[in-house]
């Protein structure tokens, strides 16, 4: 999906709010126009008349998705603190935003989710887009400088597999074994942030780790 693309005209929030729900509940094939304006309270024809289309719908959702994500990073970007409790920080509102869309990604096929999330393919793999990563990419970076985390060779990348591992286990754990909210965030996050965590001098070194005293 292009910039211009991510950039419609207006589709009033209403709108948007009553097709977030027609896809939770119905699926994507099911959100016909006439569903989504009946969930809004309005008619087809006032759709129509607006140039509301399935696609501009499904852009002004993109558009909010990255508006979810840009505000659940932003506290931990600018709050106090090492990296790594920034970054726990992040990750942790990172499992919230998942939670509250858990119904809508489900809903969307794998070629919608695509648009949303990633780069184009330029033939080594695509990355997950700018807007979802970039935070949590300064926040890797804030750590390895202040020694709260590991120094990744390729921060990027690490930042789109972060973002990757965390919303799709967080939602497999939700959905498909049922886990509280707590639980799956707790699991996860103790599980990459431990993963990411500054070695131990001797071992960053090359040296066998200092055995715990």
């Amino acid at each position: 999906m292009s910039a211009a693309a991510r950039s419609p005209d207006q589709v009033p929030p209403h709108i948007v709010d009553a097709a977030r729900h027609v896809l939770a509940e119905d699926g994507l094939a099911a959100a016909t126009l006439e569903r989504i304006s009946e969930a809004a309270g309005v008619s087809r024809m006032t759709l129509h008349r607006h140039g509301v289309s399935k696609q501009r719908i499904l852009t002004a959702l993109a558009v909010r998705l990255e508006a979810e994500y840009r505000d659940a990073f932003w506290p931990a970007l600018v709050s106090k603190g090492n990296g790594r409790e920034r970054l726990t920080e992040a990750l942790r509102n990172l499992c919230d935003v998942t939670e509250h869309n858990l119904g809508l990604h489900a809903a969307l096929s794998a070629r919608t989710r695509d648009e949303i999330y990633h780069e184009q393919d330029t033939g080594d793999g695509a990355l997950t887009r700018a807007a979802f990563v970039e935070p949590l990419e300064r926040l890797l970076l804030d750590g390895a400088g202040d020694g709260s985390l590991a120094v990744q060779s390729d921060s990027a990348e690490t930042a789109t597999v972060l973002f990757n591992a965390v919303t799709h286990t967080y939602g497999h754990m939700r959905t498909g074994h049922g886990w509280t909210p707590k639980r799956a965030r707790h699991a996860l996050l103790r599980l990459v942030i431990d993963g990411l965590g500054a070695a131990p001098p001797r071992a960053r070194a090359g040296g066998p780790a200092r055995p715990a005293a």
